[in-house]
Formats: C-alpha cells, sequence, structure tokens
C-alpha cells in the first residue's frame, strides 16, 4: 500500500494526455487500465506540457492503478523524461563518441558562451548536453523536443546557427539523405531499396517485390522457413551473436501460449545508427520480415521497442504499420493463409539498459528497465510471462532474402563462421561517414578506405570496434578481417557494426573518460559490481587525466583491471561485464606506443 498518494491535481491537459493513451490502446477484451501503458502515458504528458509534473505523474499512477512510489521510481529511471519543471521547446546537443569527433566539444563550448550553460532556461526555451541520438553519420547531432497540443520532435546535424536558430523558434534544417557506400556503388543487400524505394508507401515496395517472401514463407511452412533459417547460419547483429535459427526454433517448442515476437530497436550504442537507417528508408521490409518470424515462430503477437531519440524513424513505423493493417497485411488472416499477427509500437525512453533483452521486457511491462536473472531464458519465459522471440532489426531484415533464395546462398556469402554481410557503422574523422555494407571478412582498412580515409589525409591512429561497449585496436589491425571469430582471435568484438576511426594526433584520454561516464550514468545500478564499479572506474581515469594517481600509474592501471575483472565475472548483465573493455584496450594500446 502506498501511504502517500499525490495530492496535486493534474491539469486539463494532463488528464487529456493520459486519456488519450487509454483511448489509444483500447481494445475488446483489454481491461482499460493496466501497468504497461505506464511509459505511453509518461511520454504523452511530456510531449503534452513539457515535463511530467507531479498532477500528472498521480493522474497516470491513478488511470493505470499504479502505486505513485513504483510511478516516480519508473519515471525518474529513464533519461528522457524530466520530473523538474523546464521549458516546452529543448534542444538536446549530443557530445558523445562520434559527435566529439567531429567537433561536438567545441560546438557545445560556443553555444554557453553564445547562448548559456545548459539546462539554463531562456524563455520558453534551453539546451542540453546529450549522450549519443544515433545520427553518428551525420555528426554533430541535435534533437529538437517541441512540447504542445502538437508536439513535434526532429533529429539533425547541427552547427552554432541551426541551434541558436531552433531555440529562436525556427525549424530543424532538413536532413540529407543518409550516405550509404561509396558513391555509385550498386544496390546489394539489405540497403537495395534504401534510397530508392519510396518509404512512406506500400504499393512502391511492393513493386520492388515486397511481400513476395512472406508469400513463400506460406507455401514452405513454419518448420521449413526455420530450416532455411538454420541453413543460412545467421547470427544475431545486435552484438551477441546467438544463433537466429536456434531462437525460432526454441520458441516455436514452447506449448504455452500466446508467443510474443520482440524486435529490438533500441539502437543505443555509440557511433550506431544502422538500425535507424533501415527504419527510415525501409519500414515495410521489417515489418514483413517480423510477418515471417512470427509465423515461423508461432507467435501470434509483436512489438517494436523503439528508441526514443528517431522521430522520423516513429513516423515512418506508424505509417507502414497503417498501410499494411489496411492492406490487410497485418491483423487477422494474412493473405487468405489462415494467419493472425499483428504488431504493437513502443518507444523506448533513453536507458541504453534496455537493449539488453531482459532489460527491454520489464520496460515494456511498465518497469525500470532491469535485467532478469537467467535462467529462465526469454524463449521460455519472457513478456508477460509468455514466451517471447527477440531479434533486432538488422537480424530481422536478412530473413526474407533467406525465405526467397534459401539458407545456402545466404552462407556462401561470407565466411563458414560469420555467413552472409554485414553493416558496418562508418564514423568519426573518416572523410565521408556512413553507412557500409560488405560480406563478413571484409578487411578493416578496406572499410576505412571505402569511407574516403582518414580527413586531412592523417593516418589511423585508432579505431573504436563495437561501440562504447567494444575495443580499441590500432593501426597495425588494419588487415584484421571483419568476422566474428577474427575479432575474437585479436580479444576485439563486432558488437553492433560500430567503426569509429580517430586520426594518429587525437587524444584518447578524453574519448575513454566519456566512455567512463556513459558507464556511470547508464548503469541501471540494480547489482554491486557494475554500480560501483563504473563509479570508481570514472574517478581512477580522472585521477590519470589530473596527472594525480594513487600511489603511481602502475598500480592505478592494476586497479583498473581489476575493476574490470570484477565487474566481468560479477555482473548481472552485459554492461558491467563490458564497461571496461573500451577502456583498457585503449590503454593497453597506449603501452605498446611507449606512452605511460
Amino acid at each position: 500500500m502506498d501511504l502517500h498518494p499525490i495530492r496535486t491535481p493534474p491539469t486539463a491537459d494532463e488528464i487529456a494526455a493520459v486519456e488519450g493513451v487509454l483511448r489509444e490502446h483500447a481494445a475488446p477484451g483489454r481491461p482499460e487500465a493496466s501497468r504497461h501503458l505506464l511509459l505511453p502515458a509518461l511520454h504523452a504528458l511530456q510531449a503534452r506540457v513539457g515535463w511530467i509534473s507531479p498532477g500528472g505523474l498521480g493522474e497516470a499512477c491513478r488511470r493505470l492503478r499504479v502505486p505513485p512510489a513504483e510511478g516516480y521510481g519508473v519515471a525518474s529511471f529513464y533519461a528522457w523524461f524530466s520530473l523538474k519543471e523546464r521549458p516546452r521547446r529543448v534542444v538536446h546537443v549530443c557530445d558523445d563518441l562520434a559527435c566529439r569527433a567531429r567537433g561536438a566539444e567545441g560546438l557545445c563550448s560556443t553555444l554557453e558562451a553564445s547562448i548559456g550553460p545548459p539546462g539554463e532556461a531562456r524563455g520558453s526555451t534551453t539546451w542540453l548536453r546529450s549522450p549519443c541520438l544515433g545520427l553518428c553519420d551525420q555528426a554533430p547531432a541535435a534533437l529538437l523536443q517541441q512540447a504542445g497540443s502538437v508536439p513535434h520532435e526532429a533529429l539533425w546535424s547541427a552547427d552554432e546557427r541551426s541551434v541558436a536558430e531552433v531555440l529562436a523558434g525556427g525549424a530543424p534544417p532538413p536532413r540529407p539523405p543518409a550516405v550509404i557506400d561509396a558513391p555509385g556503388a550498386p544496390a546489394r543487400g539489405l540497403l537495395r531499396r534504401v534510397g530508392r524505394v519510396d518509404p512512406t508507401r506500400l504499393a512502391a515496395y511492393r513493386a520492388a517485390g515486397g511481400y513476395d517472401a512472406l508469400r513463400r514463407a506460406l507455401e514452405l511452412g513454419p518448420e521449413a522457413v526455420i530450416a532455411e533459417v538454420n541453413a543460412s547460419r545467421l547470427q544475431g547483429r545486435g552484438g551477441a551473436a546467438f544463433p537466429t535459427g536456434r531462437k525460432w526454433a526454441a520458441v516455436r517448442s514452447q506449448p504455452a501460449q500466446p508467443r510474443w515476437l520482440v524486435c529490438n530497436a533500441d539502437e543505443s550504442e555509440p557511433g550506431t545508427f544502422k538500425d535507424r537507417v533501415l527504419m527510415e528508408g525501409d519500414p515495410f521490409a521489417l515489418i514483413e520480415a517480423m510477418t515471417i518470424a512470427a509465423y515461423a515462430a508461432g507467435c501470434a503477437r509483436g512489438v517494436i521497442y523503439l528508441r526514443a531519440e528517431y522521430p522520423l524513424a516513429l513516423a515512418r513505423l506508424e505509417g507502414a504499420l497503417r498501410q499494411t493493417r489496411d492492406a490487410g497485411l497485418l491483423g487477422h488472416n494474412i493473405l487468405d493463409a489462415g494467419l493472425s499477427f499483428d504488431i504493437e509500437l513502443r518507444r523506448g525512453a533513453g536507458a541504453y539498459i534496455c537493449g539488453e533483452e531482459t532489460a527491454l521486457l520489464e520496460s515494456i511491462e511498465g518497469f525500470r528497465g532491469e535485467p532478469r536473472s537467467k535462467p529462465p531464458f526469454p524463449v521460455e519465459t519472457g513478456l508477460f510471462g509468455q514466451p517471447t522471440l527477440i531479434n533486432n532489426v538488422e537480424t530481422l531484415m536478412n530473413v526474407p532474402e533467406i525465405v526467397l533464395h534459401g539458407g545456402a546462398a545466404f552462407a556462401a556469402q561470407g565466411t563458414p563462421g560469420s555467413t552472409g554481410t554485414r553493416l558496418f557503422c562508418l564514423c568519426g574523422q573518416v572523410q565521408r561517414p556512413g553507412l557500409i555494407e560488405a560480406p563478413f571478412g571484409v578487411r578493416l582498412g578496406e572499410l576505412i578506405t571505402r569511407a574516403g580515409g582518414v580527413e586531412g589525409g592523417r593516418g589511423v591512429g585508432a579505431v573504436l570496434l563495437g561501440g562504447a561497449a567494444g575495443t580499441f585496436v590500432g593501426p597495425e589491425q588494419l588487415d584484421l578481417p571483419l568476422t566474428f571469430e577474427d575479432t575474437r582471435r585479436v580479444g576485439a568484438t563486432l558488437g553492433s557494426g560500430v567503426v569509429l576511426v580517430l586520426d594518429d594526433t587525437v587524444d584518447l584520454m578524453p574519448y575513454l573518460q566519456r566512455i567512463a561516464a556513459f558507464f556511470r550514468d547508464e548503469s541501471c545500478g540494480q547489482c554491486t559490481p557494475c554500480r560501483v564499479g563504473t563509479v570508481r572506474q570514472e574517478e581512477l581515469l580522472a585521477r590519470l587525466v589530473r596527472n594525480r594517481p594513487l600511489d603511481g600509474v602502475a598500480q592505478e592501471r592494476a586497479l583498473l583491471r581489476e575493476l574490470g575483472q570484477c565487474m566481468r565475472d560479477a555482473s548481472i548483465c552485459g554492461l558491467g561485464q563490458t564497461a571496461s573493455s573500451a577502456i583498457e584496450s585503449a590503454l593497453a594500446l597506449q603501452r605498446q606506443g611507449g606512452a605511460p
């Protein structure tokens, strides 16, 4: 029992915001009030009035029958939500790794001098520093949040002038198309429709071969579809590289009903933007891929969990879902084949930890995004306690081609241990940041060359593979084949496909401090090794940067390794287990180069 109810009354706008969520999600047989609507209600409140007031939170908790203390715990967990009053127009300016490499720190310093400190209200506007916004190919990035009866959000490539104009009430400049591979490169694989087929029209998608794969899947049958996915040896593209077909078969074998399919589109790894490009540029393909996966695994209901910072992807997916339902390609008796499946779109709320599959499930259910202990695994007990198949965007979007052309054809690309193609997010100090699709086994140096090489003709100083949770490698690894097995051999990882390039003049320490601050902020705090270890790691790096080590640099480095080992061995999830990987690898590179 909650002994301290919220007594502040909600405003009319706040009542309308919560009511709108309940009306939108009303369905036959579904109770009006359900905790799983808590995040949508919090999003609606902030979009309407700019923040989550005590009265608004109280109204959401009352209508959803959530104890106010628990509602506050959820709202305060997610960085996207503000529990302090702030202006209705907010610009978030990214200062994370890829943006830092493209001048974000200078941009933020200029904004502080010309506009004022971040968070300081200037009438109805303010600006804030932000972690990665997922526009790493057009860094530095900024994101507008405009609250009101007709809220508006936009993500764009920022400079001082555009930020100042947006804060003054102007519109963000239009965003140019995503850069995909080298100019004139042939269309291929996952990117063949991006930038070439209208992503807002189902008719255009179908004219380009859309839904041929679903028809083929219905001809094959569920078991044969899973057999083709197994034959392809497709591994998950979100970072864990788990065999996809094995996961699908495990869900299908579960006797419990209903089974759920969840698309993990909470792409929050700094330096990663591949899923954003796919969802913005080819949203119908994701819906078709999910429908095939649901058919094969026997899932009746699906959820796309989309990161909050992707407003264009949100709009494109909402439009695609409407059109596919209207065309009878979602819902009851799809293509008159007796298949019933529908998809609900849910937004994350700025929590990196929700990229972990069980934390994501907790978030959908209306809780703080804290990872669950495993076993049981989601394939047995997942969303709402039911068997759940979870795949990320890139993984799913490989499925239509596997179904159409066969698993063997897919496996013929790449290497025996890493089949198919991979999307690589080239960012940082390269001439042409963008998304490159290449067969597994492509050399690291070749990717950098395809991105135009290092800016200014300088040499490669270090490359971060896999994002903040990844590994730094030096220029001696430019001949490294980018496969799961080859990166493991050198103690690196492909992770989410990040290839962040820094030139040979860059001081790595500010980047390491940013990584340490990122993990400190993003730790969910559930387990002590991660909650305490990430803080101590950041403190240790600060001492090294200030040249004030405790008992000498060698002892500090030994302590850092000990902290990292503790987090790897004892943390509940991958966040703590990888929080020191990039930092330790960078310091090892410095030692090899003769730095102290």
